[in-house]
């Protein structure tokens, strides 16, 4: 059992997701249609990301006054799968993502492109 799952995690890491963390998305499906927001964490095993103020959840904690916990009713985020979620261009659209390779100082690079306008997706390393 513990093995099968080890190699479905390794598989699912090879996936590639075309949505990285810091990436402003909007949600396409779902009750939060149209709702924008920016990309906090990303599972590539699930395949499931965690959108600032989008899919909000009530969740019940109770009091532990060892950890300062106070108890009561909170609302924070719950990941929502990628297939939900489009890109959004600098022109506020959303857009799909495309790759170009690029020469950089004698190194070929794989750069993420915005369909819809063409221009290259800031990434956290440019």
């Amino acid at each position: 059992m513990g093995r099968h799952n080890a190699q479905r995690k390794r598989e699912a890491l090879r996936k590639k997701t075309r949505i990285r963390k810091d990436d402003l998305v909007m949600v396409i499906a779902g009750r939060d249609r149209g709702k924008t927001g920016r990309v906090l964490h990303v599972d590539r095993v699930k395949q499931r990301a965690l959108v600032e103020g989008v899919n909000i959840v009530k969740v019940h904690t109770r009091p532990d006054p060892s950890k300062q916990i106070k108890g009561g009713i909170a609302e924070r985020e719950s990941p929502i799968h990628i297939s939900n979620l489009m890109l959004v261009a600098s022109d506020g659209k959303p857009t799909r993502v495309g790759y170009r390779v690029e020469s950089v100082g004698g190194r070929t690079r794989r750069i993420r492109i915005a369909k819809r306008t063409g221009e290259p997706l800031e990434t956290k390393g440019a």
